[in-house]
């Protein structure tokens, strides 16, 4: 029998689909369309709450208080001190507030780092989340929080951590500039691409990673083109929507252990550090999933995987190496340890030297190809 999107040693079946196979869908509630951020206090009181905490980033305090007013009298206060990687401390700070306000659930409006904030404070707290997502991040959707503690991220997997109810307005995303858009698309389209190769892919989540796919392929171009599209704009929400259902459904491997671990112990930025790595640990993996691959690089409208990801990034206003976003050269051998430690499951064993080579290439910005891969 053949996993599902990967590789293995049987003999090949006229079809992709597996004889055998799990698959759990999630239980949250999900509305979707421009406007809908106006539901959220009847969302709130839905779930029997009456004191709703607010989170967001510093950065998007207007927005909060904001959606704190459309709470009215469910609005116990805001909360607005999230911050990239979901650092202990921040959560401390924000489960004090929490306490202090008396709330008994919480409404994150922001991206990744708001709503892994919110998912922080659900796995200490068991308290219910709505999320309103305003990036192209896709962690509203998932069962999984990363959170820093001395410049480690380490990532916890619990039915707690997903959000009860998430509303996608495609209004909330107007503001996103071009170059935020891009690689907060290229991030979500990670969790589909590491979706098609998990050791526990199945039909289903395949699908959705090649629809999700296909729809920021499409759409984050017109976007950058044009950032009030609001079309482009509904086109990319509805991926990286997929593109979280697949993550949120499958155990995600070495592209995402890299990336956390580039995170945690150098501050590199989540999404553009996604957007760096996601092609070279594509071709990493390239002979090892071959199914996956050409369903992604079809998906792409390419004939390869990797180069077909490489040429969306060049289209885009994206960094293309580590170096751009700051790591230090010092830091290759460093993070090879450590994603050598606590590994992910991967289509690929795990080589330390060829992992080297590889983050030298992605520090570098230099050819996709890394040992063991060719085109």
């Amino acid at each position: 029998m053949r996993r599902a999107g990967g590789g293995s040693n049987t003999k090949p079946r006229s079809s992709d689909v597996p004889d055998r196979f799990d698959y759990m869908a999630l239980p949250a509630r999900v509305l979707f369309g421009r406007g809908r951020t106006a539901e959220v206090a009847g969302e709130v009181r839905r779930l029997g709450r009456k004191r709703a905490l607010v989170l967001s980033t510093p950065g998007h305090r207007a927005l909060g208080e904001r959606v704190a007013a459309l709470l009215g009298d469910v609005a116990a206060g805001l909360c607005a001190n999230a911050t990239m990687h979901t650092p202990v401390e921040v959560t401390d700070d924000a489960l004090a507030t929490l306490r202090r306000l008396d709330a008994d659930c919480t409404v994150a409006v922001g991206g990744g780092s708001t709503i892994g904030l919110g998912k922080a404070l659900a796995l200490r707290t068991g308290l219910p989340q709505v999320a309103l997502p305003t990036t192209y991040a896709g962690s509203e959707v998932t069962t999984t929080v990363g959170e820093t503690r001395d410049g480690v991220k380490k990532t916890q997997r619990s039915p707690q951590i997903l959000p009860d109810v998430v509303i996608y307005d495609v209004d909330l995303t107007l503001t996103l500039p071009p170059a935020l858009s891009a690689t907060g698309g290229m991030n979500a389209i990670a969790h589909a691409v590491e979706a098609m190769y998990a050791k526990d892919a199945n039909p289903m989540v395949s699908m959705m990673a090649e629809e999700a796919i296909g729809a920021l392929a499409r759409s984050l171009p017109r976007i950058v083109a044009n950032t009030a599209d609001i079309d482009a704009r509904t086109e990319a929400q509805y991926g990286a929507w997929l593109c979280g259902m697949c993550m949120g459904s499958t155990t995600m491997g070495l592209h995402h252990k890299v990336c956390h671990v580039l995170g945690g112990a150098f501050d590199l930025p989540h999404a553009q550090t996604h957007t760096v790595v996601l092609p070279y640990v594509v071709a990493y993996n390239l002979e090892a999933a071959p199914t996956a691959m050409r369903r992604i690089a079809q998906a792409l409208g390419s004939t390869d995987a990797s180069v077909g990801l490489g040429a969306l990034a060049q289209a885009l206003p994206v960094p293309r190496s580590l170096q751009a976003l700051g790591m230090p050269a010092s830091g290759i051998d460093d993070a090879a340890d450590l994603v050598m430690r606590d590994a992910y499951p991967n289509p690929r064993p795990l080589e330390r030297a060829t992992i080297v080579d590889m983050l030298s290439r992605a520090f570098h910005g230099s050819a996709h190809t890394t040992s063991g891969a060719t085109h």
